[in-house]
């Protein structure tokens, strides 16, 4: 197979996140005095592979506004969704995502949903208010069980078209075992072809196998493995001895 049939072949609906030429970009103001968002930006954006890419990182590496500029570059509502939908309450966004653009593969489907966990209490009463909507319990399920739903009837429906994922720390909601389902739930929509970037804090998911791993921090971006990841180091020293912890943080 030759160049131009990989090309005609590839279905990403993000093969290239770039930089837009004509961007005036602050260098020394936020979001791109972060390291990560600077150096993604120094090198004119990034090539995304299919599957699914995990970012990795401390809190205010710079994971969730990387995140948030890609789904609104893409055409995703800030606060959560999908591209049919507009739902918006108080604008905290970045101008990240005015900065970039998406490069899609040929014929690739447009569709995407943007799940992120901060705002999900807004979405959700953004569905109950539409007309013969079908999720007006939402909020009546716990926390963990409406994200649940989220990826049962948003994310992996079979009525929908495979597309562009973004979640941004969903594990803010799920129990050990809503986690591996969510793993399980992951591997049936990249088996559809969806195309998925995760910002996420979580062990387990990010344990995921076969994934891109991005390990965001001071240094900026860097590519990792999930053994190699200072997130997966701490949780297996706290587990192995929580006193080594503890100690020094409770009299």
């Amino acid at each position: 197979m030759n160049a131009a049939d990989d090309w005609l072949n590839d279905s990403r609906p993000v093969r290239r996140v770039s930089v837009s030429p004509d961007a005036a970009i602050p260098r020394d103001s936020w979001p791109a005095s972060i390291p990560a968002v600077g150096q993604f930006l120094r090198e004119g954006g990034r090539e995304f592979a299919p599957g699914l890419t995990l970012l990795v990182g401390e809190n205010g590496s710079g994971k969730s506004t990387l995140l948030e500029g890609i789904a609104m570059a893409n055409g995703l509502p800030p606060e959560g969704g999908s591209n049919q939908g507009s739902h918006s309450t108080r604008p905290s966004e970045s101008p990240l995502a005015d900065w970039l653009r998406i490069e899609r593969s040929p014929g690739a489907p447009r569709w995407g949903f943007f799940l992120r966990a901060e705002t999900m209490h807004g979405y959700y009463s953004y569905l109950e208010a539409l007309p013969n909507s079908p999720d007006r319990d939402l909020h009546e399920l716990s926390h963990g069980e409406s994200f649940n739903r989220i990826l049962d009837d948003k994310l992996n429906h079979p009525h929908f078209v495979a597309g562009l994922v973004c979640l941004d720390e969903p594990e803010a909601a799920l129990s050990f075992g809503s986690s591996l389902r969510w793993i399980a739930g992951m591997s049936e929509a990249l088996k559809r072809g969806t195309q998925i970037i995760c910002a996420t804090h979580s062990p387990i998911l990010a344990s995921f196998p076969g994934a891109s791993i991005l390990e965001l921090g001071e240094w900026g971006i860097r590519e990792s493995s999930w053994e190699d990841l200072e997130l997966v180091d701490h949780w297996r020293s706290y587990l192995d001895d929580p006193r080594r912890y503890l100690r020094h943080l409770i009299d």
